[in-house]
C-alpha cells in the first residue's frame, strides 16, 4: 500500500509542477493578458501556424511561443472568417464590386463556313437521249437568268415526236367537218396523246405552240436555265452524247445561302431555331452581316461532342460565297433580371463555388454559392448564397481563402482539443473505495519518497 501512495504523491507532484514554476505568469488560453488587457485564444509558434499550445512554451524549432487573442465580436461569426487590417487590404490590392441585378445574356462565339442554300440548288437533265450540238453556256462559274438557253440537242426521238404531233394536228384539222363523232373523237385523243408526249420531255407551251404555227419539226431542240444563279457543276461538252437522266448541269441561286456550324454541346440549351445570328468575314473586316439559326441538328458528332447548326442569311449583294470561313456570333437572352457577380470573385474547386463577402471593418466571411448561366462581359448568374446589394471580393481571393481555411482547421483542432481534455476531479468516481484496516499508514513518512533523481524544468 505504501508504494500506492508513493505513485499518487508522485502524480500529483508532477501536475503542480508548471504552477509551481510559473506562479503567477502562468498564462493559459483563456485568460486576460495584463499586458494588451486581450483574451488569449491559444499560442502558436511563429514558424509554423499548425503547432497550437494551450499555455506558453517552446516551438520545436526552439522560438518562444507567441499569443493569439480573440478578436472584438469574432465569437458572433463563423470560425473561417479572416480579419485584415485596412492598411494591409489596401497594400494587398483587394477590389470588391457589389451583387446586382441586371439583363443576362449569352454570347455564343463559333467558327463555320458558308454553303449553298440546297433548297436553291437545281439540276438540269434530260429525259430522251441525244447529241450536244452547241453550248451556249460553257464553263462552271457563269452566271445565267432563268430561261437563258444553256445548250442545244439533236435527238431522234424528239424529231419522231414533233413528226407525230404535227401528223396528229393535220387528222384533225382534216376531220373537223367529218359526220363521225366517233372519228373525230379518236382524232382529238391522238392529238392530245401526242401533246403530252412533247409536255412530258419538257418542251414548253411556248416551243409546242410555235411548232404547231410554222409545221416544221426541228432538228435541235433548246434546254433553258430553270432558275437564275450560278453554274456550279458542268458535264455537257459540245458533240456529247447525253443520256437520259443523265445530270448536265447544277445552278445555285446565291441570293441566300447557308452557314454550317458547330457549337458545344454545353452551349445547346440556349440555342433556339429563329434566334438571331451575326457573322464576320476576315476579307470584310469590321462589317456584320445579320440571320437567323434556321435548323438545329438532332444529333451530336461523336468525335468532337459538338452540334451542328444551320443558318440562313440574305446573299442579295453577292457578298457570301460558298466554302467562306466565318466568325459566328450568338446571343442567347436569358434572364431579363438575373443576380449576377464577376466571374473573377468565384473560387471554383470543382466541387464547391466560393466567394469572400465582406462584412466590413475589415472582416471577410467564405459564402458557398450556387451558379447557373454564365454571360456576357465575364458574369456569371448567382441561383443561390447572395443578396442584392452584397459586397464581395474580386482580387486577392485566393489569399483569403488559404488564411480562411487554416483558421477554420486551427478552430477545429482547438474544439476537438477542449472536448478531449474535458476532464477534473468531478469525473474520479472514488464511492467505491474505502479504507479498510488492511492499509496501514503509520509508518509511512516523506523520507520514504525519494525524488533525488526529479529536476524542475519550465515546458
Amino acid at each position: 500500500m505504501r508504494r500506492l501512495l508513493s505513485f499518487f504523491l508522485t502524480i500529483y507532484l508532477i501536475a503542480a509542477l508548471p504552477q509551481l514554476v510559473l506562479g503567477e505568469d502562468g498564462l493559459k488560453a483563456g485568460d486576460v493578458d495584463p499586458k494588451t488587457g486581450k483574451t488569449i485564444k491559444y499560442w502558436v509558434a511563429p514558424m509554423d501556424p499548425t503547432y497550437i499550445r494551450n499555455e506558453p512554451g517552446k516551438s520545436p524549432m526552439g522560438m518562444d511561443l507567441v499569443p493569439v487573442y480573440e478578436e472584438e465580436g469574432g465569437e458572433k461569426l463563423p470560425a473561417s472568417t479572416i480579419r485584415i487590417d485596412p492598411v494591409t487590404v489596401q497594400n494587398m490590392g483587394v477590389r470588391t464590386a457589389d451583387v446586382m441585378r441586371a439583363p443576362l445574356a449569352k454570347d455564343i462565339r463559333a467558327f463555320g463556313y458558308v454553303d449553298y442554300d440546297e433548297t436553291r440548288i437545281y439540276a438540269v437533265n434530260l429525259k430522251f437521249n441525244g447529241w450536244i450540238e452547241r453550248l451556249h453556256v460553257d464553263f462552271v462559274g457563269d452566271t445565267v437568268r432563268k430561261g437563258q438557253k444553256l445548250f442545244e440537242i439533236y435527238s431522234p426521238e424528239l424529231v419522231s415526236a414533233q413528226e407525230e404531233y404535227l401528223l396528229a394536228h393535220r387528222q384533225v384539222e382534216s376531220l373537223r367537218d367529218s359526220p363521225y363523232e366517233s372519228v373525230r373523237r379518236n382524232a382529238q385523243s391522238l392529238l392530245d396523246a401526242s401533246y403530252r408526249r412533247l409536255t412530258y420531255w419538257d418542251l414548253s407551251k411556248k416551243q409546242i405552240s410555235r411548232l404547231q404555227k410554222t409545221g416544221k419539226v426541228e432538228k435541235t431542240l433548246p434546254i433553258y436555265s430553270p432558275a437564275n444563279g450560278v453554274v456550279i457543276k458542268k458535264d455537257a461538252v459540245d458533240g456529247h452524247y447525253a443520256k437520259a437522266g443523265m445530270h448536265l448541269y447544277e445552278i445555285a441561286d446565291l441570293s441566300t445561302v447557308w452557314v454550317e456550324v458547330e457549337v458545344f454541346e454545353y452551349e445547346l440549351p440556349y440555342i433556339s431555331k429563329g434566334m438571331t445570328a451575326e457573322i464576320e468575314l476576315s476579307y470584310l473586316p469590321g462589317k456584320r452581316f445579320t440571320g437567323e439559326v434556321l435548323f438545329i441538328y438532332p444529333f451530336l458528332s461523336r468525335e468532337t461532342r459538338t452540334a451542328k447548326l444551320r443558318l440562313i442569311f440574305d446573299n442579295s449583294e453577292g457578298q457570301l460565297k460558298p466554302d467562306m470561313y466565318a466568325n459566328i456570333l450568338l446571343k442567347s437572352e436569358i434572364d431579363p433580371n438575373a443576380l449576377v457577380i464577376p466571374q473573377e470573385a468565384v473560387i471554383d474547386s470543382g466541387v464547391r463555388k466560393i466567394v469572400f463577402l465582406s462584412r466590413g471593418k475589415g472582416k471577410f466571411e467564405p459564402r458557398e454559392i450556387e451558379i447557373g448561366a454564365e454571360g456576357g462581359n465575364n458574369t456569371y448568374q448567382v441561383l443561390d448564397g447572395l443578396e442584392e446589394g452584397d459586397t464581395i471580393v474580386t482580387s486577392a481571393q485566393f489569399m483569403f481563402d488559404s488564411e480562411s481555411r487554416l483558421r477554420e482547421a486551427i478552430q477545429k483542432m482547438l474544439d476537438a482539443r477542449s472536448a478531449d481534455s474535458e476532464f477534473s476531479a468531478d469525473d474520479l468516481d472514488m464511492d467505491d473505495m474505502t479504507m479498510d484496516d488492511d492499509m496501514d499508514m503509520s509508518d509511512l513518512n516523506m523520507d520514504d519518497l525519494d525524488m533525488s533523481d526529479m529536476t524542475m524544468e519550465q515546458q
